[in-house]
């Protein structure tokens, strides 16, 4: 199926987005995991790679230790109030993401109607 320039970054967008929910996930499951270290997504370098894409999605994101928390003595680093907000903030990019396909697609229509 063909789609626009615009659909496949958004299509990567949502991916960055999804991966990155799933590592908020993990690292909240692994809040009493003695020695876990939180993990993210360094987002801006992968939307880089999103936005550099021509043609297949290939997208590798890479998942990265967040090194500077404070930890508590068990060496965990998980902080479940940043992971909350950062869920939060997840959810909102994912939400934008869907939005903007669902204009593009509208669009799309409008002008197959025209």
């Amino acid at each position: 199926m063909a789609t626009t320039p615009l659909l496949q970054m958004l299509q990567g967008y949502l991916q960055v987005t999804a991966d990155r929910q799933q590592l908020v996930t993990t690292n909240m499951a692994n809040v009493d995991t003695p020695g876990y270290h939180t993990k993210d997504i360094d987002f801006q370098t992968v939307m880089q790679q999103v936005m550099d894409q021509s043609g297949a999605m290939r997208l590798q994101p890479a998942s990265i230790e967040l090194d500077n928390l404070p930890e508590r003595p068990d060496g965990n680093n998980v902080n479940i109030d940043r992971e909350s907000m950062m869920m939060s903030e997840t959810q909102l990019q994912y939400q934008m993401g869907v939005q903007l396909i669902k204009e593009e697609f509208h669009e799309l229509l409008t002008a197959i109607k025209d």
